[in-house]
This record gives structure tokens, sequence and C-alpha cells, in this order.
């Protein structure tokens, strides 16, 4: 998951108010498919829903399949596909297939509550979780990302629910943060798209004038200085930091926290001669050329971009890029 869409939480809101609720888990896709492995929909026995696991080309018999389930307790997977004549009637581009997972929650087979409550409270903490479930024998549990008994380090990394031999792994991870640093014109639409893409995203800038509720509506604003409000936030493999200003005295400080760290975009503003310089202060402050590396400068994507919309765009795109790649350099 790329973010935190509370479908385990809703399912437990709906178990403790006595409601019998199943949980529906997109397990194998195959061709096209609009919904990716790991997708979920929690449906109660009022035939309540949150959540999807298709383009509501097959949520009509999750819900029957879920009713079946609650009354006989028993967990079972649905297979669905569609030829590429009927794609199009389904909302899908061409002919694919999804299996589908259906446990009922507390109810015989089904995962115990208790289990749904570790996974929750892993998730409340912003902890990297996965819940294992053994589609041969029913088995199940919540691992953390430190599991070893499983290679699960790169579906971590990547985001990447699905099987390890008879067990079907379902990532949560926390959701990704960014931190823009300046509070420039940039940072208005790329503060937005960047919760458009599932971003817990803060601005930091200790500038009062220029990181006002008015330039930046509903946006997170810290004024602590940059190098503060980063330690402050916290820095790990799901953080990716951007910085805007221009000035090596609000930059720097950000810089130098950002690249001894786990982040995994580090991108700054500034020509190729800026940046030529900001390599030298940071050689200077004895700065390895390894750590320097991690650095994209000039920020962004080179697509042409002019605007502050266009470089916005660029930013996400190598940010994207940077995710779901983290092989590719420039």
């Amino acid at each position: 998951m790329a973010n935190f869409d509370q479908i385990p939480e809703q399912a437990l809101d709906w178990v403790y108010a006595g409601k019998g609720t199943v949980l529906a888990t997109v397990i194998q896709t195959w061709g096209s498919a609009p919904r990716p492995v790991g997708s979920q929909l929690v449906i109660n026995e009022d035939m309540e829903m949150a959540g999807s696991v298709s383009g509501g080309c097959v949520e009509g018999a999750v819900v029957e399949e879920a009713m079946n389930a609650l009354e006989d307790g028993v967990p079972r997977i649905l297979e669905y596909g569609v030829s590429d004549e009927e794609a199009f009637a389904v909302g899908l581009a061409c002919g694919g297939a999804i299996h589908v997972l259906i446990e009922p929650i507390g109810v015989g087979q089904g995962p115990d509550v208790a289990l749904l409550e570790t996974l929750a409270a892993y998730r409340a903490d912003r902890r990297a979780v996965a819940y294992l479930v053994n589609t041969r024998t029913w088995k199940r549990q919540v691992v953390g990302a430190d599991f070893t008994k499983l290679d699960l380090a790169s579906r971590f990394t990547s985001d990447k629910s699905g099987f390890e031999g008879d067990w079907f792994v379902n990532i949560h991870n926390p959701p990704l943060r960014m931190i823009v640093v300046g509070a420039v014109h940039i940072a208005q639409p790329l503060m937005q798209m960047a919760r458009v893409m599932g971003y817990d995203a803060v601005l930091v800038d200790p500038r009062g004038a220029f990181a006002t509720e008015a330039r930046f509506p509903g946006e997170r604003l810290v004024h602590d200085w940059p190098d503060e409000a980063l330690e402050a936030e916290g820095l790990d493999a799901r953080v990716a930091v951007v910085t805007l200003t221009h000035d090596p005295k609000l930059d720097d400080p950000a810089i130098k926290v950002a690249i001894a760290s786990d982040v995994f975009y580090l991108g700054c503003l500034g020509s190729t001669r800026t940046h030529a310089k900001r390599v030298t202060r940071l050689k200077e402050a004895g700065f390895t050329d390894t750590q320097i590396a991690k650095i994209h400068a000039p920020v962004g994507a080179d697509i042409g971009s002019k605007t502050p919309a266009e470089i916005a765009i660029s930013i996400m795109a190598e940010i994207t890029e940077r995710l779901r790649r983290p092989e590719t350099r420039r």
C-alpha cells in the first residue's frame, strides 16, 4: 500500500459495533486489472462497504461471497476474469483476471479479531507491517519489517504484496512522507501534488512571511530552522526531501541532515553552476562523494519545465521514479 486507507481500522470499528464483517483482498492479478495486489474491500452484514478490489466489476460477486462466508465461517478465494471482448463493459482496458481472498473476521476459519488489532496497532504507530495468510492451511500472522523467517525486505521496500510459497503477504507500509524546505512559488503546487499522491507533506521555512496559511491554505507549516525541523520530523527510507530556497543558509543545513540519513530521495533546486558551488561547500564540510551523489540536482526530471507547476510535476516524476525504480540513477 502507498498509504494507509483505514480498511483494517474500519473493519475493527464494525466488529466492535457487533456487525459481522468480512475482509476482501486482491491476492493475484493477470492482464489488465484496475486494482493492484494488496488492495482491500471491507463489507459488513448490512452490506456497507469501504475500499475497493476492482473498478466495480467484481464487487457484486465479492459481496455475495462475503455474506456466504459470514454464514459458514469458511474463507475462500474468488476467481474472476473477463475476455477482451467483455473487458470494456466491466471497466478494464483489456482482458484480465483477479483472485480475491474472502475472510470472515472472528468467524470460523477467519482471522481472529486480536490479529487485526495487532495489525492496526502497528499502523497506528506508523511502523511497517505485513499480514500473512497461508491459503492452504488458513494460518495467519502479523510481522514487522524486521521479520527474518521469510525474505520480506524487498517487498517492504517496493510496497509489493504477493505470494511467498503458500503464504500471501500483504504489505502495510506507513504513508510516504515529503519534507519541502522553502515556501516559494514551486512549493505551492508541489505540496498539493504530494498530498494527491498520498504523501504526508510538511513545508519548512523559518521565514514567517513566506510560510503563511494565506499562501499555503490547509498545509502543515513548520517555522523551525531546516536542520532542526528535519531532525524533529525524523528521516527514514519512506521520506523524500526537497530544498527550494536557493539560499545556502537555509538549504545547506537541511541537505547535511538529509544526506546523512536513509531518505530515498533528496532533490535540490538550482542550476548546474549553483550545484557545483553546493558540492564544494559540502566537501569542505567533510561529506564524501558517495553521500553527495545522493543529491538530485538540478531537481526534477528533464521534461522542459518552465512554470512553477511544471517544475513541481517534474519533481514528483523524479521522486516517483526514484521510489519505484530505486536502481535508477542519473
